[in-house]
C-alpha cells in the first residue's frame, strides 16, 4: 500500500469508527429514554400528550404572543411550514430512516406511520416557530424553546423517533428561521436602500 492509499484507508477507517460510535450512541440514548415508558402513567400521558398535542397549543400561543404583529405571526409559520415541508422532507427524500419501531422492540406509545424519522418534522417545526418567536419576543420565545425541548424528548419517549432524529429536526428548525429571517433582512435593506 502507497503512502497516500494508507492515509485515504485511515481516514475512511475513522469515518467509518467514528459514525459507529454514533450510531450507538443513538441506540443507547434511544434505550435509556424509551425505558422510562410504561412504568408511570402520569409520564405516560405527559410523553403522549407532549408528543402529539403541545405543537398546537404552541401554534395557538403563537397567535396569542404576536397577535399585534401579523407579520411576525407569518414569518413564524411561514419558518414552520419552510422546515417541516421543505427541508425535512428534502433530506428524507435522499436520506431514508426507519422509525426505532419497525425494527426494534420499544415501548410505543403512541401510533405513528411508518414513513421515514430522520428529521423529526415535529422537531422541525416547533423550532422554527420557537426561533422566529424568539426574535420578537423573548420571553414568549424561551418558553417555545422550552416547550420545543419537551416536544423532541417526548417524541423518543414514546418510541417513534431516534435521539440523532429530533436533534436534526431541531438543526433544520432553527436553520430555517435563521434563513428566513436574514433574507427578510436582506430584503428589508435592499427596498430601503432603493428608496
Amino acid at each position: 500500500m502507497t503512502g497516500i492509499d494508507y492515509f485515504i484507508f485511515q481516514q475512511i477507517h475513522l469515518v467509518k469508527s467514528l459514525f459507529s460510535f454514533l450510531v450507538a450512541l443513538d441506540i443507547d440514548i434511544f434505550n435509556r429514554v424509551n425505558n422510562l415508558a410504561g412504568y408511570q402513567t402520569y409520564l405516560d400521558v405527559l410523553g403522549k400528550f407532549f408528543a402529539s398535542y403541545l405543537i398546537y397549543i404552541l401554534i395557538g400561543l403563537t397567535l396569542v404572543f404576536l397577535w399585534k404583529n401579523r407579520r411576525a405571526v407569518f414569518l413564524s409559520f411561514l419558518a414552520g411550514v419552510l422546515a417541516r415541508f421543505g427541508l425535512v422532507e428534502l433530506v428524507r427524500f435522499f436520506w431514508p430512516r426507519v422509525r426505532p419501531f419497525v425494527e426494534n422492540s420499544v415501548n410505543l406509545l403512541i401510533k405513528e406511520s411508518s414513513s421515514s424519522s430522520f428529521p423529526s418534522g415535529h422537531a422541525a417545526f416547533s423550532f422554527a416557530l420557537s426561533f422566529v418567536v424568539y426574535q420578537y419576543n423573548k420571553k414568549a420565545g424561551a418558553l417555545f424553546f422550552v416547550a420545543s425541548f419537551l416536544i423532541a424528548v417526548s417524541r423518543v419517549f414514546v418510541g417513534i423517533h431516534w435521539p440523532s432524529d429530533v436533534l436534526a429536526g431541531a438543526v433544520v428548525g432553527i436553520f430555517s428561521g435563521w434563513l428566513l429571517m436574514k433574507v427578510l433582512r436582506k430584503l428589508e435593506k435592499s427596498a430601503v436602500g432603493e428608496q
